[in-house]
């Protein structure tokens, strides 16, 4: 499912028109990636947490080259599935 679809089944579902939909969509984004952004986390009871996550420095290998490369420390976007949400997917 691609976002245009994602609209359209939140509009289908809500009652709400695509415009209103795709609004709240872009809200519901911008506020999670700014709130990840600050390092605090979103936390959706039942359904998952979204959380920042690190990632320490390694070495890896370049595949062209086979020499090795430093490859730095970085922060990533993690989610976790809550119970409700693993249990309606088995």
């Amino acid at each position: 499912m691609n976002k245009a679809e994602l609209i359209n089944a939140i509009a289908a579902q809500s009652g709400l028109s695509k415009a209103d939909s795709k609004k709240a969509l872009d809200a519901f984004i911008s506020t999670v990636t700014n709130t990840l952004k600050a390092e605090s986390k979103v936390v959706l009871v039942g359904f998952g947490t979204f959380c920042v996550g690190k990632r320490g420095a390694r070495t890896g290998i370049n595949p062209a080259t086979k020499a090795p490369i430093q490859i730095p420390a970085k922060k990533v976007a993690k989610f976790k599935a809550g119970a409700e949400l693993t249990k309606a997917v088995e």
